[in-house]
């Protein structure tokens, strides 16, 4: 890959050089374990491009494997320009792992080539986030899924994405015990597909947690996921708004799964944007209501509040909350 320049110490690293000038406190003489922890708690882009050409010493740390294990590259506004530029550092992230990589998070510039040299370098990766990166295509997910095996919890947030990698990645990762498939969340009126929700139900068994945000499934599909994965903890339906839980079915969601968020549970957790448009939805489902008493069997709709929602779509990197 071609080289970065290195954009200008931040103010932090700045202020600290002009500390050891004074003679108040030499950071440079910190001992390594003591760098490395705080190198620990800073974002992978501040590594890369800050602490790392501070001197000689903090690059040679800045390169052990351990110190790669995670990495987290959110797009968010910084000295870099591009995503091209985020590209090449995350590049150099993953060959510092050494095959040492477990977790990595990626937002906006993720492409199959990146993907690839993932896959290729860190063989026991088990947590990958993959966050509105359009540049990553069906081909390019399904290529790598073989080398996933090791895969514990995959987020696919906002893509363009078929049910043919969710396919492979069934097939290919057994250990497989979260997963998050998500859109933005818009009610389209007359748009209804279960593709994904299939693909989940016969190729994803072991599932514990799952979220479908936004999802265009039907009752079918939801109920194929209820059969298909009888493992399932907790369950994100929200703005799914193509199923409809009056009766037995909801019935069974109530009684099957621990932790449950439907379709007009609140979203203010939701890491992306929501659209809404109630306007157009159908009257005898109104707006503001959570859902129907999933313990009734009476098809009428008797509406409550629901209150047993889980943290499943908080979003804290390495963390996961699942």
């Amino acid at each position: 890959m071609e080289s970065l320049a290195s954009p200008s110490p931040s103010p932090s690293l700045t202020n600290s050089k002009s500390v050891i000038d004074s003679g108040e406190r030499n950071w440079l003489d910190l001992p390594r374990d003591v760098v490395s922890s705080i190198f620990l708690k800073l974002d992978t882009v501040d590594i890369l491009v800050r602490a790392q050409n501070v001197c000689t010493a903090w690059r040679n740390i800045s390169e052990d494997p351990l110190l790669w294990r995670t990495i987290n590259m959110p797009n968010f506004e910084n000295d870099l320009s591009t995503d091209h530029e985020l590209e090449i550092l995350c590049y150099r992230a993953v060959d510092y792992s050494c095959g040492n990589l477990l977790d990595i998070n990626i937002e906006y510039f993720g492409t199959d080539d990146l993907l690839r040299h993932i896959a290729n370098s860190a063989s026991h990766l088990q947590r990958l986030r993959l966050a509105c990166c359009y540049s990553i295509t069906d081909e390019g997910l399904c290529g790598v899924a073989e080398k996933l095996s090791h895969l514990e919890e995959l987020d696919i947030s906002i893509s363009g994405l078929s049910k043919d990698p969710l396919e492979a990645i069934g097939r290919c990762c057994p250990r497989l015990k979260a997963f998050k498939f998500n859109m933005e969340g818009c009610r389209r009126p007359h748009i209804e597909s279960d593709d994904e929700a299939f693909a989940i139900a016969q190729n994803m068994p072991e599932l514990r947690h799952l979220q479908l945000f936004g999802n265009k499934m039907t009752n079918d599909g939801l109920l194929a996921i209820l059969d298909g994965c009888p493992h399932l903890e907790s369950l994100d339906i929200r703005q799914c708004f193509n199923i409809n839980l009056a009766g037995t079915l909801g019935k069974r969601c109530n009684e099957q799964i621990k932790d449950l968020r439907l379709p007009y549970d609140a979203t203010d957790d939701y890491p992306f944007e929501v659209e809404f448009d109630y306007g157009s939805l159908d009257e005898d489902y109104p707006s503001g209501i959570s859902d129907i008493n999933l313990s009734s069997d009476n098809d009428e709709y008797e509406y409550y509040e629901f209150s047993g929602g889980s943290d499943f779509s908080d979003y804290e990197y390495a963390t996961y909350d699942f």
